[in-house]
C-alpha cells in the first residue's frame, strides 16, 4: 500500500511519489509536513501511526468509556483489571474434554422410558469421544465448530447454550434412524444417532467431522 511504501522510500524523490496519492488522507489526519530529508520520512510514519492507532479512535474510545461508567462498570474494571481482561482481550487456550462437555445441555427423554435408556448409552459414547479427542491437536475445536460454527468459546459464552438431542426412529420423517450426527449451528445443537457400540459411534462422528463444510450437517 502507499502508506507502506512511504516507510520503504530510500530517496526524497521516492518519498514524494509515495506521498502524492495520500495527500487528502494526510491533510485530514493532520500529518502533512515538508520532506527535506529521509529523517522526515520517519517522522511522517510516526505521525501516521499515531493517527491510525490513537487519534482516529480517541473520540469513539472516550464515548465507550463514558458508556462503561454506567452502573459503575468502568470503576470496577480499573479496580479489578484481571477479572475483566478475558471479556475484552482474547487469550487462546486449549480446550479440554470436560470443558466441551460442560458447554452442552443434554436433553434426555423422561426417566424409565424406553428412549431414555438408549440415550444414556449414547451420552456415555459422547463423553468417551470427547476424551479421545483430547489426543488430537484440534479435534475438540472441530467438534465445537460442528455444533456452533465457532472454534473457540466466546468471552460471554454462547447464546443459545449448546445442546445435545437424540435422533429416534420416526423423528423428522426419517424412515430409519440416521447413522451420522446432525448439527444446526443456528441454535448450537447436535443431534446424535442411537448407535449401540462406541466404535460405530466414533466412526460415524469422525466421518461427519471430516466431510462437513459450513453448517454441520452431513
Amino acid at each position: 500500500s502507499a502508506k507502506f511504501s512511504i516507510s520503504q522510500s530510500t530517496t526524497l524523490e521516492d518519498l514524494e511519489k509515495s506521498k502524492e496519492p495520500l495527500l487528502d488522507y494526510l491533510a485530514n489526519a493532520g500529518c502533512l509536513r515538508p520532506m527535506r530529508s529521509l529523517r522526515d520520512r520517519d517522522l511522517l510514519v510516526h505521525d501516521i501511526v499515531m493517527f491510525q492507532v490513537i487519534h482516529r479512535v480517541q473520540g469513539p474510545f472516550q464515548r465507550f468509556c463514558e458508556g462503561l461508567k454506567t452502573l459503575g462498570v468502568l470503576e470496577k474494571m480499573r479496580r479489578h483489571p484481571d477479572s475483566f481482561r478475558p471479556l475484552f482481550c482474547y487469550e487462546p487456550h486449549m480446550l479440554t474434554a470436560d470443558q466441551v462437555d460442560d458447554l452442552f445441555n443434554i436433553h434426555l427423554s423422561p426417566e424409565r422410558s424406553n428412549r431414555r435408556a438408549a440415550e444414556e448409552t449414547v451420552v456415555t459414547f459422547w463423553r468417551d469421544y470427547l476424551q479421545d479427542a483430547e489426543e488430537g491437536p484440534s479435534k475438540l475445536q472441530k467438534i465445537l465448530a460442528f455444533a456452533t460454527g465457532a472454534t473457540a468459546v466466546p468471552p460471554i459464552g454462547f447464546s443459545p447454550a449448546p445442546s445435545i438431542e437424540f435422533i429416534h426412529r420416526g423423528d423428522d420423517d426419517f424412515s430409519s434412524t440416521p447413522i451420522f450426527p446432525l448439527a444446526n449451528t443456528c441454535v448450537n445443537c447436535i443431534r446424535l444417532p442411537l448407535h449401540v457400540s462406541y466404535q460405530l459411534f466414533k466412526e460415524k462422528f469422525d466421518f461427519a467431522l471430516g466431510n462437513t463444510y459450513g453448517f454441520g450437517r452431513v
